[in-house]
């Protein structure tokens, strides 16, 4: 529909000019023409929110404020221009029509950027809540701020909109990414009868807000490290990983030992949650912390692994390769990947180079795995349903990410009603079909 709402708008700018060339006006006249525009303009867009995909939302928030600072600006110049009898010039008025479109243009690149992206269609019994807090955490001083402040975690809490007790299910996100990259999946599990927490990784979350409002982006550092990951020996990687995996471990066991202790602050939702049924997952290095949580805590019931490689375990590296520790992993784990780093780990076990998460395939007590043919990995996010673009630039392949994460979300449930609530059998297939 942003396409539609450009065309009309661009239409309605290039008929104004066709006119304006056909009637000749003084300045004061031309003005009064534009200012007539501007409001048909405005009455077209509000015309329009009637379609699907056209709101009031952030997508056309700058369109909105557009539209009406013209209206503003051009009544001012009228009244500026009401004695002008001078006659409107032809390059004046075709540089009026550029300046138009192109400011029109510029106002509607989120509505191009992003979809008109409400969430998957929930199959549970339930309707959904939700309610977030920041935790502070008084025994770790921030590390990326130089005033003594102390971690402060923002959690976020979906849960069922009936009374009762539920299984906690927390959620870690990946790198730069945020506490709603897998929304659909927090909401499809709350609907099933879940209280999934996703928190945010201050200074790694792409943004957050601390307790005084401030907004927190990430850092720059880290970002850039991430991003260069393929231009560094595995000594290097270890060093950085080792630093990544401490702050997001500290992060999730801090998050798990308020609530299991009962910290106020939560709200109502902490008595709907069941301490002794507890599930980990993430995506990316989300998912990495998830399993390594997994693996230090003896109160975890499940864990499930988004396309993340399993950094925890990595314990050195020499002559350029990893040193892995030969852990345990005594819970059920669901890992999920993508096409790439499916065929990576097959080549590691016949190259016999050390890969963390063959490592924890084999010493898991049960163990399932699978992949999406065609799937990067971004696709095991909401992102290409909410942002195409940006999901492309991050790394997003040709597959139906309705369908992918559908199957994902389902496969959740599924294995939490398993291992967490005791219901039916779990399995899943080696592969799926995710190419359009």
């Amino acid at each position: 529909m942003a396409y539609l709402v450009l065309s009309v708008l661009g239409l309605s700018e290039i008929g104004f000019l066709i006119y304006g060339i056909m009637k000749s006006a003084s300045k004061r006249n031309w003005t009064i023409r534009r200012l007539i525009a501007d409001a048909i303009q405005a009455v077209l867009f509000a015309v329009m929110l009637v379609l699907p995909g056209v709101d009031t939302s952030f997508r056309f928030k700058g369109l909105i404020f557009l539209l009406v600072i013209r209206i503003a600006v051009t009544g001012l110049l009228a009244l500026i221009n009401r004695k002008k009898v001078e006659m409107k010039k032809l390059g004046g008025k075709i540089g009026s029509l550029v300046i138009s479109l192109l400011l029109i243009t510029l106002a509607m690149i989120p509505a191009f950027l992003f979809n008109d992206y409400k969430g998957r269609p929930l199959h549970g019994e339930y309707g959904i809540k939700m309610c977030h807090t920041i935790l502070v955490d008084e025994n770790r001083v921030e590390e990326f701020e130089d005033d003594g402040s102390y971690r402060e975690v923002p959690v976020y809490f979906f849960y069922p909109d009936e009374d009762g007790v539920y299984p906690l299910v927390l959620f870690s996100h990946g790198a730069f990414g945020y506490y709603q990259s897998n929304a659909s999946t927090y909401m499809e599990l709350a609907s099933h009868g879940y209280v999934v927490v996703s928190l945010d990784h201050p200074y790694h979350s792409f943004f957050t807000k601390d307790t005084d409002g401030k907004t927190i982006t990430v850092d720059p550092e880290f970002m850039n490290d991430v991003m260069s990951t393929e231009d560094k020996n595995e000594e290097v990687l270890y060093e950085m990983s080792k630093e990544w995996m401490k702050l997001r471990v500290d992060d999730v066991n801090f998050v798990l030992d308020e609530i299991i202790g009962g910290n106020e602050e939560i709200g109502p939702v902490l008595k709907m949650i069941d301490t002794e049924r507890i599930g980990l997952m993430g995506h990316s290095m989300g998912g990495a912390t998830a399993v390594e949580v997994a693996i230090e805590r003896d109160d975890i019931d499940a864990v499930i692994d988004i396309d993340g490689t399993m950094l925890g375990s990595i314990k050195g590296a020499k002559d350029g390769k990893f040193i892995l520790e030969d852990v345990e992993l005594s819970v059920p784990i669901l890992e999920f990947e993508n096409e790439n780093a499916h065929k990576e780990a097959l080549q590691a076990i016949e190259e016999d180079y050390p890969y963390p998460n063959n490592m924890i395939r084999e010493n898991a007590d049960v163990y399932w795995g699978c992949f999406f043919e065609g799937a990067k990995h971004m696709d095991y996010t909401d992102l290409p349903l909410f942002s195409p673009a940006l999901a492309k630039m991050l790394g997003s392949g040709d597959v139906d990410n309705e369908y992918m994460m559908d199957t994902v979300n389902s496969l959740a449930v599924e294995f939490y009603d398993c291992y967490l609530k005791g219901e039916g059998q779990f399995s899943c297939e080696e592969s799926y079909q995710g190419v359009r």
